[in-house]
């Protein structure tokens, strides 16, 4: 895989800014790098953006409902819903004031099924934020509006990738703010004898990503030096008399991986667990107190695991700990994409 040259984001301001009283933002689509194609009959997924921001929301919808479990790292988690079966899952930039995608999200799913508000019908839709407002000089937020906008967008077979959807300002390596580069939104997909695997993300870490020759390949770009460096360069220096480095507030990661395979509530929770913690092999640091990780864990429940026959076992069933294996080299694909 390559990876384009430099894309800094410019230094935040944080006050005094215009927002979507005074700007008027209109949803559009959003452009992505390129589509990543999955093999889940089921799953929609859908983008929408304010290009005034820029920020945005990534929508994943599942019809017939699925079953989830949700792992949480870090200092700074941002998260809504927690259902653990849901109808959609909402990603939105905006930080805490991006909540609203998912309102709108679920306010969409309602008014499909003519305001039918029993109990067995309530929309149930989890949302995770990122805060991108490091990476831009204005206000505006995802709402409502922008949410139903990325649920009308959602088609089947294809996961957009790149600086699109709640992926569009996010940053990595924000070892300082001058230090900061644009990631986005990856996809990576797998499907092997049936068994199938979707892993979506969005990378708005502190820490810089990493491919797997351990080169850093976004993130903490020195402006003096030309060069990327391991944060554990700059924190090591620092111990031996350097000046800290900065270590920027606002950061999150937040992923969903899906599978096909039916898992019980206690082996999806450890998939959740396990997958989410491959994943610091791809961002560093990651789960730090500067961040708030959140990976979605769903199962469609189509598929049982299937068996294997020897002589010494006998009849056993495959270890979910191989789907998560498995399923966390995917984790790093899509990292990497959310790079390229």
């Amino acid at each position: 895989m390559t990876y384009p040259p430099r894309r800094p984001a410019e230094l935040p301001r944080f006050r005094g800014l215009d927002g979507n009283p005074q700007l008027a933002p209109s949803p559009v689509p959003g452009t992505p790098r390129e589509l990543v194609d999955h093999g889940f009959a089921e799953l929609t997924v859908g983008t929408a953006e304010y290009a005034e921001g820029p920020t945005g929301v990534t929508v994943m919808r599942l019809p017939d409902h699925a079953r989830v479990a949700t792992d949480f790292r870090g200092g700074s988690k941002g998260m809504s819903g927690g259902y653990q079966v849901v109808e959609a899952i909402c990603f939105a930039g905006g930080s805490v004031y991006g909540f609203g995608a998912a309102t709108g999200v679920a306010e969409a799913l309602l008014a499909e099924r003519d305001n039918d508000v029993s109990f067995p019908r309530l929309s149930l839709v989890n949302g995770a934020i990122i805060y991108d407002f490091s990476a831009r000089n204005n206000a505006v937020i995802p709402d409502a509006a922008l949410g139903k906008a990325a649920l009308a967008n959602a088609v089947g077979g294809t996961v957009p990738v790149g600086r699109v959807g709640a992926g569009v300002a996010a940053t990595v390596g924000k070892i300082d703010w001058s230090r900061a580069e644009f990631a986005g939104q990856g996809a990576a997909y797998r499907e092997i004898s049936g068994i199938k695997l979707l892993v979506v993300t969005v990378v708005n870490a502190v820490g810089a990503i990493v491919d797997r020759e351990q080169r850093v390949v976004r993130g903490n770009y020195d402006p003096e030096t030309g060069e990327r460096r391991h944060p554990a360069e700059d924190y090591a220096a620092a111990f031996a008399g350097a000046a800290m480095p900065a270590t920027e507030l606002g950061n999150t990661t937040i992923t969903a991986v899906f599978t096909n395979v039916r898992l019980d509530d206690r082996q999806l929770d450890q998939f959740a667990k396990q997958v989410h913690s491959s994943m610091h092999r791809a961002i560093q640091p990651f789960h730090t107190s500067q961040d708030g990780d959140v990976l979605f864990a769903v199962t469609t429940d189509e598929l049982d695991f299937p068996t294997e026959t020897s002589a010494e076992l006998g009849v056993h069933q495959l270890a979910p700990s191989a789907l998560g294996a498995v399923a966390s080299e995917l984790a790093w694909d899509a990292v990497l994409s959310a790079a390229a």
